[in-house]
């Protein structure tokens, strides 16, 4: 299922709900994501200042992916960019 997401309360929703169709208790997801539970649970809550790297340890560890849509006109400088260019 692809979500649009436009918020942190939009990444939240799609980590509990499939944290809890998982079955896997918030501490034990927290603990395999190597993050705090209180980390976790400001995530699935929406706050705004969550750390993006703790974000994404804890997508990888639910098997979420994650994909930015970059317009079409800034591909090539993405591109030079990611290939270590100064694009």
């Amino acid at each position: 299922m692809h979500l649009p997401v436009r918020t942190v309360e939009d990444v939240g929703a799609a980590v509990r709900a499939v944290r809890k169709h998982s079955r896997i208790r918030q501490d034990d997801a927290a603990g395999s994501a190597r993050v705090s539970h209180v980390f976790l649970r400001d995530l699935e809550h929406g706050k705004a200042t969550v750390q993006l790297g703790r974000v994404l340890q804890v997508l990888d560890e639910l098997g979420i992916h994650m994909v930015l849509e970059v317009p079409d006109e800034a591909r090539e400088h993405l591109a030079a960019q990611l290939a270590g260019g100064d694009a």
